[in-house]
């Protein structure tokens, strides 16, 4: 494996709105995606008072190879959870809520239900919230996925992860095909949302193949997309290919930009909830039919 360079290396900075979320989050008996897949932007995210809820417990019925959430047999779905993360939100000084999951492939509905619940609930609780959703493939669910559709996020999102040809190795238990079905899914809904796909890179994939998957995500409706640097981050996942450097990162936000994206996001840090406030504003100011469709609901200007 090569040696993790310069660049990647994070300070630690931890305050006073750190630990605020730190212990909202904790004191409400919630997970987040930031400390169960060890994301290295954590200490930023949490200090300016935001965070990615993970719902649906924090054990995944799949076992991805760059993942770093426990695996194995769930328990019983928490049907009280959506009403733990609206509760939690008066406390935050949040705009733009992000939530994701594990996969829940033991649930008919891969726990679809409760995003929709958890969207409802989120939205009553702090008016004019914009909500984003990162969520699994389920199974090819289309009813699942209309569930979520239907309580109509401002942002959709799913991961295509890797290449085409990486996906056997890197989502044994996903598909490409199937991951740009739902996209495609999303982006005939209406009234519309944004949709959202990310990529990692150094897990064995070429640069011409990146490049074809922005195609194929775009083909398939997606609008907003996140490049950034995967990081092993146990001993027992997959160990980092290559260390890309960030000239090469500009390089592959401009060929997104050409392809026609309306969001880029591109940097060996990024991650897909990174600074997802500014993307959604971004594609709001670029797509007209969009905006539209939130007249109210429009994030302010960062200040």
């Amino acid at each position: 494996m090569p040696r993790i360079p310069e660049w990647i290396r994070l300070k630690w900075k931890a305050d006073s709105d750190f630990a605020k979320v730190h212990q909202l989050i904790g004191g409400h008996g919630l997970h987040t995606v930031c400390q169960s897949a060890r994301c290295p932007n954590i200490h930023e995210c949490w200090g300016a008072g935001t965070a990615t809820i993970m719902l649906l417990g924090n054990l995944c019925t799949r076992s991805c190879a760059f993942c770093s959430v426990p695996h194995g047999r769930p328990e019983a779905l928490d049907l009280a959870e959506p009403r733990r993360v609206a509760a939690m939100l008066p406390g935050m000084d949040v705009r733009h809520l992000v939530m994701t999951s594990v996969n829940r492939d033991d649930q008919p509905d891969g726990g679809a239900a409760i995003f929709a619940e958890t969207i409802r609930l989120c939205r009553e609780a702090v008016p004019g919230l914009t909500i984003e959703v990162l969520t699994p493939d389920f199974e090819g669910n289309r009813a699942a996925a209309e569930c979520i559709f239907s309580a109509h996020p401002d942002v959709f999102s799913h991961n295509v992860e890797t290449v085409r040809r990486m996906q056997a190795v890197i989502r044994p238990q996903a598909s490409y095909g199937r991951s740009l079905e739902v996209l495609r899914w999303a982006s005939e809904w209406r009234p519309k949302m944004a949709v959202k796909s990310g990529l990692m890179v150094g897990l064995g994939e070429t640069d011409e193949e990146l490049r074809e998957t922005m195609q194929d995500l775009y083909d398939a409706g997606c609008r907003i997309l996140t490049l950034g640097q995967y990081l092993q981050p146990t001993r027992h996942n997959r160990p980092v290919q290559r260390y890309v450097v960030p000239r090469l990162f500009d390089t592959y936000a401009a060929w997104a930009k050409e392809i026609g994206f309306d969001g880029v996001a591109s940097g060996p840090m990024v991650r897909s909830s990174y600074k997802a406030d500014e993307l959604f504003r971004s594609v709001l100011e670029r797509d007209a039919e969009l905006a539209s469709a939130y007249p109210d609901r429009i994030p302010a200007p960062l200040s």
